[in-house]
């Protein structure tokens, strides 16, 4: 029996909005698609739609993005520091042999502004340059965090973005003086420990202004020693407790730069090539009203991610991923389990308007905090469970040989072609 809550929108085929296609993003597409599909959803072997409710239900779904692509943001070390892995590491939205369906769209471009009351998302199209207004009947917003370069690149199609990293991975190679990376946070630390992995014969120096390394990280001592040991056992040279108060480019008879950077203790370390790892992290949520967001401009949400309910018609508004207002560290792993909820939440919202069906909504528990570094052959791991742990072991689970590129696009099953 159709329910006759409201105007039943979802008789005819809902449209879901999108922004945002990483992790939390195309998690909760793909697993929406199976789910409308009367399908167990990818990222489950249990049930979660009912013993026997397995309808199939229409379903229209946009993805808006900056970038012309899924781009592995973990993987970017390596990404800056191999052509190879460069190359592998972002994949064109209409490449995605799980997302070629006619009823997934894609829209590269930037959100405007939100209308949460009439659900509609005014966005501004990078290739017509123009303004389109999108419709929806439910919003996720995945947009994540913005950051600056090199901690993420800032290309917004493929094509820039493998020059963006070839430019990188070149200085690497022709630092004669050797690679100083500025900052010990966990991008520091894989930039650095990659470098060296990639290019073994270059000098590697990383330079922190704390006392221990990931010193902004909620995280015990032993792990961060762990990390800092890791590093020191591949070759990278570590300054901890000293600031960069001055950069000086010096130029040779070559022509060939060089710079001299200046520490806050006196000493002088000479580089052929200066990488900044310390970006400052910024949620991409100036489209949304402000009611919808916390101090720090992140999505407050509540366990089945919807948005607070000062925001009109909050039960149609979702936020998963790094933009979301919740515990934790912020990673990959939590933001695709944010987005697998979503998609269960949205389709038990769907099949309650269009059948009556007593919904069970997915409930986020807190996020302990969990952190994993690849350093050199070793993954350097914390969780509140077991404590920390390093070895080759859990660098072969936790990420592969490809900073789990390859295990987080299986995860997803996006080489798994979609069915019609």
């Amino acid at each position: 029996m159709p329910s006759n809550e409201g105007p039943n929108v979802l008789e005819a085929m809902p449209r879901v909005l999108v922004i945002g296609g990483s992790y939390a993003g195309l998690a909760a597409t793909v697993n929406l698609l199976d789910l409308c599909n009367g399908k167990e959803p990818r990222f489950t072997s249990t049930s979660t739609m009912g013993e026997s409710f397995e309808a199939k239900l229409p379903v229209d779904i946009t993805i808006v993005d900056e970038r012309d692509g899924y781009y592995h943001l973990i993987g970017n070390p390596l990404a800056f520091a191999s052509d190879d892995a460069a190359c592998k590491s972002w994949r064109r939205f209409q490449d995605i042999p799980a997302l070629k369906l006619p009823n997934v769209h894609f829209v590269q471009g930037s959100v405007a502004t939100v209308d949460c009351e009439k659900k509609t998302a005014s966005i501004l199209d990078t290739v017509t340059k123009q303004l389109r207004h999108e419709k929806y009947d439910y919003l996720l917003v995945a947009s994540g965090l913005r950051r600056a370069s090199p901690v993420v690149p800032q290309a917004t199609n493929r094509d820039q973005f493998i020059a963006e990293a070839k430019t990188q991975t070149k200085a690497i190679r022709d630092a004669k003086e050797g690679v100083v990376v500025i900052g010990g946070g966990a991008v520091g630390i894989e930039m650095a420990s990659e470098i060296k992995v990639v290019e073994p014969w270059q000098r590697v120096t990383l330079i922190h202004s704390r006392d221990n390394l990931l010193s902004a990280e909620p995280l015990p001592n032993d792990f961060k020693e762990r990390s800092l040991e890791a590093l020191k056992e591949i070759g990278v040279d570590v300054i901890l407790g000293q600031r960069v108060v001055e950069t000086t480019a010096v130029h040779a008879d070559d022509g060939h730069a060089s710079w001299r950077l200046t520490l806050s203790g006196g000493q002088q370390v000479m580089a052929g090539h200066v990488i900044t790892a310390i970006s400052r992290s910024i949620p991409t949520s100036a489209y949304l009203p402000s009611v919808a967001l916390d101090k720090d401009g992140y999505v407050k949400i509540d366990a089945c991610l919807r948005f607070n309910v000062n925001v009109p018609n909050a039960d149609s508004h979702f936020a998963a991923g790094d933009i979301a207002s919740w515990s934790g560290i912020k990673r990959c792993g939590g933001a695709m389990h944010m987005g697998h909820y979503c998609a269960i939440n949205i389709h038990q919202d769907m099949l309650k308007h269009r059948y009556g069906h007593m919904p069970t909504y997915k409930e986020l528990s807190e996020f302990p905090n969990i952190m994993g570094l690849a350093v050199g052959k070793k993954a350097v791991v914390y969780d509140s469970a077991s404590g920390t742990a390093s070895g080759e072991d859990l660098m072969t689970s936790y990420f592969g040989d490809d900073l789990a590129n390859s295990i987080c696009w299986n995860y997803m099953k996006l080489g798994q072609a979609a069915a019609v």
